[in-house]
């Protein structure tokens, strides 16, 4: 099985720009009607403060300078407003509002849940980052040369950004991947937070580009503060004796997550437009990876 890490997907507009402009639909199928992205964002319905995410098991206490959309508006500026394909689901996501989503310059944090079980932690600080890095690295060639095949553009892990670090406090991890995508100007930052409870493990990764990373840089610690586990799903409220382990651990959040769900990369499906900014989640990582990664630390 494939380490297939990541879904890719197109351009940030300016604000002159129509929304067609911005997703020219596959072949065979009608295009849209043209709109502004003034009248694009119109349509969207932002919310601030204190959110209860779907599901109920965890919540955002905003600050003024964000705010929340929901799944359904988040779906619709992934799609309609950046250009990718349908189906991909979240909780929402958290927007500056400073700079709008549809600007250069734009940029925002989505929000998912992983409902795989309890993470455990308890082999954190034994982890070698730089090793799973080249680990990584070195399975892109079979990633890119299948990425080829179906026609889409390569996509190469540079380096971290930020390295991984857990706060063992919290809960929470956090790192920043810098990558590559073959014939694009810029490199894509995929800065990501992971926050760990009782039955599975939230899932906050920024879109934005690399010369973004001073500002996000400066604002993640602030998004990091926002989400939260409610009463009854925090970590702390782990039972062993009832609750479900998760088949994996801290290691593997890292590397992209673990794929328990068949069918999930084909669902999400992959697009790549080259040359402008990009839309990166990590998505699956094969069980395979994780093998060969203890293995050769042994």
């Amino acid at each position: 099985m494939n380490c297939l890490r990541f879904l890719m997907a197109a351009i940030v507009l300016c604000a002159s720009t129509t929304l067609a402009d911005a997703a020219t639909p596959p072949s065979g199928e009608p295009a849209k009607p043209q709109q502004t992205v003034a009248q694009f964002m119109a349509t969207l319905k932002p919310q601030h403060g204190n959110i209860d995410l779907p599901g109920g098991v965890a919540t955002l206490s905003l600050n003024d300078d964000f705010y929340y959309l929901t799944p359904d508006d988040t779906e619709r500026l992934i799609v309609d407003g950046w250009g990718n394909p349908p189906g991909i689901k979240t909780l929402g996501m958290i927007v500056p509002q400073a700079t709008s989503p549809m600007s250069r310059g734009g940029w925002g944090v989505l929000v998912s849940y992983n409902d795989d079980g309890y993470v455990s932690d308890e082999n954190a600080a034994k982890i070698d980052y730089s090793e799973m890095l080249k680990q990584m690295q070195d399975d892109d060639v079979e990633n890119n040369n299948e990425r080829r095949k179906q026609g889409y553009a390569g996509l190469q892990l540079l380096g971290w950004a930020e390295p991984p670090r857990y706060d063992d406090q919290s809960h929470k991890m956090y790192w920043a991947r810098e990558l590559k995508a073959d014939n694009a100007s810029e490199n894509t930052l995929n800065y990501s937070i992971r926050v760990l409870g009782r039955e599975g493990v939230l899932e906050l990764n920024a879109i934005a580009a690399m010369s973004d990373l001073p500002t996000i840089q400066r604002e993640m610690p602030h998004v990091l503060e926002f989400a939260n586990f409610t009463d009854g799903n925090r970590y702390a409220d782990y039972d062993a004796g009832t609750d479900k382990l998760a088949k994996y651990g801290l290691a593997a959040l890292v590397a992209g997550g673990i794929a328990t769900k068949a069918g999930l990369f084909a669902k999400l499906g992959l697009l790549l437009l080259a040359a402008k900014k990009f839309l990166v989640v990590g998505v699956v990582i094969a069980a395979g990876f994780i093998r060969r990664f203890f293995s050769r630390k042994k």
